[in-house]
């Protein structure tokens, strides 16, 4: 089954102004909202949970911080095209467990993730705080708005029925191996003890790629990016290949953000990073304490679960 997807509209002005017109106005370049029925729409804060900056990595003296450094460096170090290949082929079998999406994401109650320094809440608001203030803005997108719910639900991992895989193997930005390190990724200085760092078929620009051959054939760090990816892929998930590309590469911050590693892409990457980019701010600025009504919220997502999955999925 094929979804067409609309491209988002694009606006080219200098505006940092949000205005409650029915639309969101954002930095040039930038996809902005469609029309909504919705007087309000979602306005990113310029502060985090904690009172600072988003993913701000500088605060040394912050206690949290620190962890997040320290889940970097091991990550870092780890993650290696060795290590990658062989989670892939570890969990690709998708043996873990039989069990629908909301479960899943009721699961996810028990996750908090060390790598975020933004917010230390149960997953499970994360995502229904992305998905609602997605809701808000692009309405008629309903693959959108699923694609928000689960797009973190590979976190799973972290649980002791899943392996109990360590933190730095499941969450934190993620970067391509089997090509070299760029230094746009946080804590760039960690991949120097990286098995890979040094290796010569791995440590050049396009290693093991070529320019343009597509991020569909990039090995990426082993993570719930790319496990909730196959997950959605193998059990015949029917979310078109913009909602699937946000799922395996919205972690991606190198990619998104910096702007790095654009050599591997292909057109059709291009395309739907125009997606990933309206679902980013939404991810990472929706972070709130002020938690959302589960039980208010349930039969909408649970009716667009059932438009895009099927009952239960391999795990």
């Amino acid at each position: 089954m094929t979804i067409s997807v609309e491209n988002p509209v694009f606006v080219h002005e200098d505006s940092t102004t949000q205005k409650k017109t029915g639309e969101l106005r954002m930095d040039s370049g930038i996809p902005m909202s469609k029309i909504s029925s919705n007087d309000e729409v979602f306005l990113a804060p310029e502060m985090n949970a904690f009172g600072r900056q988003f993913r701000d990595y500088t605060d040394t003296n912050s206690e949290r911080q620190k962890s997040v450094e320290h889940f970097y460096k091991t990550q870092h170090i780890n993650q290696s095209l060795d290590f990658v290949k062989k989670m892939r082929s570890e969990y690709g079998k998708l043996d873990k467990m039989v069990m629908n999406i909301w479960e899943c994401c009721e699961l996810l109650n028990e996750v908090v993730d060390e790598s975020d320094p933004d917010l230390d809440e149960p997953q499970i608001q994360h995502l229904l705080q992305s998905a609602e203030a997605i809701r808000k803005d692009y309405p008629n997108e309903d693959w959108l708005h699923l694609t928000a719910l689960i797009h973190d639900l590979g976190k799973v991992l972290t649980l002791p029925q899943f392996g109990g895989l360590p933190q730095w193997a499941v969450v934190g930005d993620t970067f391509p191996v089997g090509c070299a390190f760029d230094e746009s990724n946080v804590h760039h200085k960690y991949f120097m003890e990286n098995a890979d760092f040094n290796n010569p078929k791995y440590n050049t620009k396009t290693g093991i790629y070529s320019e343009g051959c597509g991020l569909e054939n990039v090995l990426m760090s082993w993570g719930h990016d790319d496990y909730m990816y196959l997950v959605a892929k193998e059990n015949g998930s029917t979310l078109p290949s913009s909602g699937l590309f946000i799922i395996r590469y919205h972690s991606f911050y190198p990619l998104h953000k910096a702007g790095a590693y654009t050599h591997l892409m292909n057109e059709e990457d291009k395309e739907n990073l125009k997606w990933l980019h309206v679902f980013n701010k939404y991810d990472l600025y929706s972070k709130s304490k002020v938690h959302v009504d589960v039980e208010k919220v349930k039969p909408y997502y649970m009716s667009l679960i059932k438009k895009y999955f099927p009952e239960n999925l391999r795990w």
